[in-house]
């Protein structure tokens, strides 16, 4: 998942896909191995804003696709250029050293590209690049982890953590009193600690317990892999005989989850995993593990911010929107995918 020390709470926005052309993208395959991963197949966008027109030429930079959520928005990216025939993408190659990625973004802008589409590995540190970038009058379009000042990107598209967790919260506690539980132990498998974003979906996940009545119980934080997703929920099993609900921040960690919790032989309780990759998504299908539910914070995100360069670089607004300009923030809904709803959601899930 995400990573990123800078990163602000936003409110909760769900971006409509009509006028700016498709946010749901399928990524897929294995984390390490982007160039193998399937470009999926996405709606484009609706009425006069999907006509062609002035050609535009976006530049994209990401970190390192070292795994799925991270992999899959550069394959949506790119997936998401390809279906605007007025669209010419020059993407750096994915880097998680800071002054690299700098340096490819310096290059972009003297490569006079119309608009820039950065996910900073950093956004701190990406800060004054971003800036350099809007002072020359090319408009940045800011994914995920934010720049420090509003004044280094014209417009900025993310996840919203708390609400993340908030909505995982929600759907443990009404699906535990559907079920009679009265006191119930559950546990939580978050990502890094330190992270704000960690901070904020577990701040949510606390927050919506308590409206209900319950609280967390016993909490382990891994490193948003399969290896400490293991490790860490292996450990909180071990030292808790009791369990009625688990929460796991990250589907990519929770392949190890899933693994720890197989290996330990329980099920005497259900499992609710967060960003809502391919592998989660047909595990909540199948029904016939721990996995019921997880919440979404999708590399989707990706496929929108393309959209939207390609719209400023036009000098277009939304198409469904009363505002004549882009809004400067679009915070993407945390939804809670489900057996009942799975099939909608498949098209935005990724490989882990």
């Amino acid at each position: 998942m995400t990573a990123d020390t800078s990163f602000l709470a936003r409110r909760g926005f769900l971006l409509g896909a009509a006028g700016v052309g498709a946010g749901a993208v399928l990524a897929g395959c294995t984390s390490n191995q982007p160039a193998q991963q399937q470009a999926p197949t996405q709606a484009g966008a609706q009425g006069a804003n999907a006509e062609p027109g002035k050609p535009v030429t976006i530049g994209f930079s990401a970190p390192a696709a070292d795994h799925g959520w991270m992999a899959a928005v550069t394959i949506n990216a790119r997936a998401q250029a390809e279906n605007f025939s007025d669209v010419t993408l020059n993407a750096t190659e994915g880097t998680n050293d800071v002054n690299q990625q700098i340096a490819q973004v310096e290059s972009l802008i003297n490569g006079g590209v119309d608009v820039l589409v950065i996910l900073p590995f950093d956004g701190k540190a990406l800060t004054a690049v971003g800036q350099q970038a809007m002072d020359r009058g090319i408009p940045v379009v800011n994914v995920d982890r934010v720049f420090d000042t509003p004044l280094a990107y014209r417009a900025w598209i993310g996840g919203d953590n708390y609400r993340m967790g908030v909505n995982a919260g929600n759907y443990i506690a009404e699906e535990l009193k559907r079920q009679g539980v009265s006191d119930p132990v559950i546990g939580e498998v978050a990502g890094i600690d330190s992270l704000p974003l960690t901070q904020q979906r577990s701040q949510g996940f606390a927050d919506a317990l308590q409206r209900h009545g319950f609280s967390v119980g016993p909490r382990v934080a891994a490193q948003f892999t399969p290896e400490s997703g293991e490790t860490q929920a292996a450990n909180l099993l071990q030292s808790s005989p009791e369990l009625h609900a688990l929460w796991n921040h990250d589907d990519d960690q929770g392949v190890g989850v899933v693994a720890a919790i197989e290996s330990s032989g329980r099920s005497d309780f259900f499992m609710v995993g967060g960003a809502g990759s391919k592998n989660m998504m047909n595990l909540i299908k199948n029904d016939s593990g721990p996995v019921k539910a997880t919440v979404l914070y999708s590399p989707s995100m990706a496929s929108s911010a393309i959209a939207l360069a390609r719209l400023l670089g036009q000098g277009k607004g939304l198409g469904d929107l009363a505002e004549h300009e882009i809004p400067a923030e679009i915070t993407t809904y945390s939804a809670v995918v489900t057996k009942d709803n799975v099939d909608s959601y498949l098209d935005v899930g990724f490989d882990s």
